[in-house]
């Protein structure tokens, strides 16, 4: 049983979700500290003077509605979805370089080089790509 639990926690994929996970957490932190120390100041000195958006709030009746903290929330969201977006971009046109050199032959749909001027299956001519 320990050998199976070993096989699976030390399996590819499940190494690189672990990975995967610890860098999100320090690329949110990331993005957080950007949003709390640059963009809020900023954002603040726009709509008059307060340092951070978490102390834009509105009070109604007993109730106090911080409206601020959401708004950074969400940009912080929006950043680290714009930037995985751009990630993911740049991975599949990484990808797309790699795909395979090889096609299927056009009358016996068996897999030839791209290059190929002849089936090595049926002996077909077919034309290179």
């Amino acid at each position: 049983m320990f050998k199976e639990f070993k096989e699976f926690a030390f399996k590819g994929d499940v190494v690189d979700l672990a990975i995967g996970i610890v860098i999100g957490a320090a690329f949110g932190a990331i993005i957080k500290s950007f949003v709390d120390n640059i963009i809020n100041p900023l954002i603040g000195a726009l709509i008059g003077g307060k340092a951070a958006l978490d102390g834009l709030a509105v009070n109604i009746g007993a109730v106090k509605f911080t409206y601020g903290a959401f708004i950074g929330a969400v940009l912080n969201f929006l950043i680290v979805a714009f930037v995985l977006f751009l990630v993911v971009k740049a991975v599949n046109r990484f990808r797309k370089r790699e795909e395979s050199t090889e096609r299927e032959c056009p009358y016996c749909l068996t897999m030839v080089p791209k290059a190929a001027t002849r089936c090595s299956s049926c002996t077909s001519e077919i034309t290179a790509e």
